[in-house]
């Protein structure tokens, strides 16, 4: 199980994991996670095909079990400059707690709207837990979606980290 079958491309899943929030999806490609990916809860889990994914999936089951664990993946360069200064805020968010919008454009110098297609490009929800940022008037959106499983996986997050 040492290179995925997925090594030339991105396209296909490693793995898909079956999780109490839906079931989630992780891509990769030259021994390096390219994406992890919420995917509709009735989506058929698959094990994983190499060791990368194998890494990913031990850790995001030891990260439900214990959501203070860090993640220590081999993650893909991605995202532009701006792109990253805001994943980077968004990882320092600690569990239970969230940030409006606004709060981290203020903090990066920003606006809102931008914050929010930083959050919505994000390739690595979890590892960078974008589900930590709301709305000033709710919860806000959520990997593009303003309903439906993506919505609740957000609440799911929320409550779970909350309550740890």
């Amino acid at each position: 199980m040492n290179s995925c079958k997925t090594a030339s491309s991105v396209e296909a899943f490693a793995a898909t994991l079956a999780v109490p929030f839906g079931a989630f999806g992780i891509r990769v490609a030259g021994g390096v996670i390219h994406e992890l990916v919420f995917l509709a809860p009735d989506t058929p889990a698959t094990p994983p095909a190499c060791t990368v994914a194998e890494r990913a999936a031990t850790q995001i089951y030891a990260w439900l079990e214990d959501p203070d664990r860090p993640f220590d993946l081999p993650l893909a360069a991605r995202g532009t400059v701006f792109q990253r200064r805001v994943w980077d805020a968004i990882a320092a968010i600690p569990r239970g707690e969230t940030r409006r919008y606004a709060h981290l454009s203020n903090a990066l110098g920003s606006a809102a709207r931008a914050v929010g297609q930083a959050c919505r490009a994000n390739p690595f929800p979890l590892v960078i837990p974008c589900h930590r940022v709301v709305s000033a008037t709710g919860i806000g959106g959520f990997a593009g979606a303003s309903g439906g499983y993506l919505i609740d996986a957000k609440h799911w997050l929320l409550a779970f980290e909350a309550n740890r």
